[in-house]
C-alpha cells in the first residue's frame, strides 16, 4: 500500500477528539441507564443502528455486548425483521422505530409517525436517552467505516 491508500485511523490521528466521543458515548450509556433504559435494549439498539450503517466492527463488538447482557441469539437473529416478529415489547418497538427513524432518516410524515409511536411507549426521559444514543452510535459508526476498522477473528 502507498501512504495514501493506507487506512488512516481517525481515533489514532487525533486521539483528543476520539477521546471527547468516547467520553460522550460513556455520558449517554448513563443517561440511558437513568432513565431505566437496561443494558439489554441499549446493545440491542446499538445492533440495529450498526446493522442500517453496515459498521462490521461495531457489529462484531455490540453483538457480543448484547449477548453477555441476555440478549439471545433468536433476538439477534430476527432484529433486521423485528417488525414481522412478536419477540419484542412495544417498548423496544418504539425505541426501535425511533433509533431507525434517526439513522435512515425518512421524509416527514414517516419520522413525525415513527416519532409519535416512540411518544406514547417512551417517557420523555427515554426518548431523549434513546435519541441521543442513535446520534451517538451512528457517530461511531462512521468514525470505525471510515477508518476501516478491521474485525479479528475471534481465537478458539
Amino acid at each position: 500500500m502507498t501512504r495514501t491508500t493506507e487506512h488512516l485511523y481517525l481515533d489514532k490521528q487525533h486521539p483528543t477528539l476520539w477521546k471527547a466521543m468516547s467520553a460522550l458515548g460513556l455520558q449517554v450509556q448513563g443517561a440511558a441507564e437513568e432513565a431505566g433504559i437496561g443494558s439489554g435494549l441499549l446493545e440491542l439498539l446499538n445492533v440495529r443502528i450498526s446493522q442500517i450503517n453496515g459498521c462490521a466492527y461495531c457489529l462484531d463488538l455490540h453483538v457480543r455486548k448484547a449477548s453477555e447482557a441476555g440478549e439471545t441469539a433468536q433476538r439477534l437473529a430476527v432484529l433486521p425483521a423485528w417488525r414481522d416478529t412478536a419477540l419484542f415489547t412495544d417498548r423496544e418497538r418504539a425505541a426501535l422505530a425511533l433509533v431507525e427513524s434517526i439513522t435512515e432518516l425518512p421524509d416527514q410524515q414517516s419520522r413525525e409517525r415513527e416519532e409519535a409511536f416512540a411518544r406514547e411507549c417512551l417517557s420523555a426521559e427515554e426518548y431523549s436517552a434513546v435519541s441521543w444514543l442513535a446520534v451517538t452510535m451512528n457517530a461511531f459508526n462512521r468514525v470505525s467505516i471510515t477508518s476501516h476498522h478491521p474485525v479479528r477473528r475471534n481465537r478458539p
